[in-house]
């Protein structure tokens, strides 16, 4: 059976472009057609894109990365995808932005050996950024509140026309969620101004 070269391409959100991905995939000769691609977050393995690559992938074919961590989040779940994929569907792996994580070249038991150890180090590393960085953003949010920065979306203005729909609600002519509606704001919010003005 001929061996293939695929590539898995993930973002976490919709909003968020592809397109590095992709030129590096290009870049590295991975076939349009055989790009899997998600866009969602990588908390987990339930990836529709990512599990029909699993069903796809054969033995000797060669999965290509950008980085390690478009593959998961978690550095155990990280390990144990990478274990799978390698060990268990003999697999070959690459990522690009880390070339000495290429299992083309090690199949000997010292390279895997020293593969391994990479990989681990790599993943762990990779955890311990995203949690400094979820640290440093609260110690940020933290400092801001303290500086009087508010934070969040900026509060609606009450226009002239929620005053005249409050006089409709309050003598019964229509409901606080129809006064919401036509305002273009959630009912609670309605009736809190509402209380605030009386």
């Amino acid at each position: 059976m001929e061996e293939k070269v695929y590539g898995y391409v993930r973002v976490s959100t919709k909003e968020q472009n592809l397109d590095r991905q992709f030129i590096a995939m290009k870049q590295f000769g991975v076939p349009e057609g055989n790009i899997f691609v998600d866009r969602q977050s990588g908390k987990d393995f339930e990836r529709p894109a990512y599990q029909e690559m699993m069903q796809t992938l054969q033995e000797g074919d060669t999965l290509v990365l950008k980085s390690l961590d478009r593959l998961g989040r978690s550095y155990r779940e990280v390990l144990e995808q990478w274990r799978i994929i390698t060990k268990e569907k003999k697999v070959n792996v690459y990522v690009i932005d880390t070339p000495v994580l290429d299992t083309r070249r090690s199949h000997d038991l010292v390279g895997t050996l020293i593969s391994d150890i990479i990989l681990a180090v790599f993943s762990c590393v990779a955890e311990m950024e995203r949690a400094f960085n979820r640290q440093r953003q609260a110690e940020g949010i933290a400092a801001a509140r303290q500086r009087g920065v508010r934070l969040g979306a900026m509060p609606k203005e009450r226009t002239e026309e929620f005053y005249s729909l409050k006089e409709k609600w309050s003598s019964g002519e229509i409901s606080a969620r129809q006064a919401a509606r036509l305002l273009l704001i959630d009912h609670k919010t309605f009736l809190r101004w509402a209380r605030e003005e009386r």
